[in-house]
């Protein structure tokens, strides 16, 4: 059996900033308003949550963080944290990242509030979109079925069976997912946490310098001509 490990997860990619410690077998967590006021609080929120928890950023085993699709900033600002404190931990010797990608923490999110082992995982992509990607759940763990993907509200595909969760239902109403049973959920840092080991073990873990951000747009900002003419566009 595998000895707890020492984790801190942050996630920043929605309007929620989310933040866990866990010290062995506990766990101790942070909710705040994000958007533009997540870079001012974050580093220390992270630091007294680490306090709380009775930790140093050198006895962790990894920092894990929500690596997007998401809020452009939010998932920058997340990748730039993660970095800056991987790289400065153990006297320069770093710590090891573990990026995670958002949709998969909005599923578990979803398992842990509702019970769901099939979720249609969606966020919020402004501009007329959501972020999506289909997920399933047995005793191996999480399973994604296909690609993550930027779709028109309406272009959501529920399955017979599945369930549709996520924070885009707010924005887009009956023009996502109809018919299907929607639920509230978040790429919580809590869940990143319970996806941590597994992903850990699969060989997930990567050095500072890889904290990336995940983009699923090809083209993060669009003028108001050009999103004018994709809504017109068949």
């Amino acid at each position: 059996m595998a000895l707890p490990l020492n984790l801190l997860a942050l996630d920043t990619s929605t309007e929620r900033l989310s933040l866990a410690v866990q010290h062995g077998t506990q766990v101790h967590t942070h909710e705040a308003a994000g958007g533009a006021q997540a870079s001012a609080q974050l580093i220390a929120a992270l630091y007294g949550l680490l306090a709380k928890a009775g930790l140093s950023l050198d006895q962790l085993d990894a920092l894990v963080f929500g690596r997007g699709p998401g809020s452009f900033t939010g998932v920058r600002t997340a990748c730039a944290v993660a970095q800056g404190l991987a790289f400065g931990a153990r006297a320069g010797q770093g710590l090891a990242v573990l990026p995670v990608d958002t949709l998969l923490a909005v599923a578990e999110d979803a398992r842990a509030r509702h019970g769901c082992t099939h979720v249609v995982a969606v966020l919020d992509a402004r501009m007329d979109e959501v972020y999506c990607a289909h997920y399933a759940f047995d005793n191996d763990g999480w399973h994604g079925q296909g690609d993550l993907a930027v779709l028109a509200p309406e272009a959501v595909h529920v399955p017979p069976g599945w369930v549709l969760a996520g924070n885009a239902q707010a924005a887009y109403g009956a023009r996502l997912g109809a018919g299907a049973e929607q639920l509230f959920a978040l790429p919580q840092a809590s869940a990143l946490l319970r996806l941590a080991p597994a992903l850990l073990a699969q060989g997930h873990a990567r050095t500072a310098g890889e904290a990336l951000p995940l983009y699923v747009r090809d083209k993060v900002a669009q003028t108001t001509a050009e999103r004018a003419a994709r809504s017109a566009s068949p």
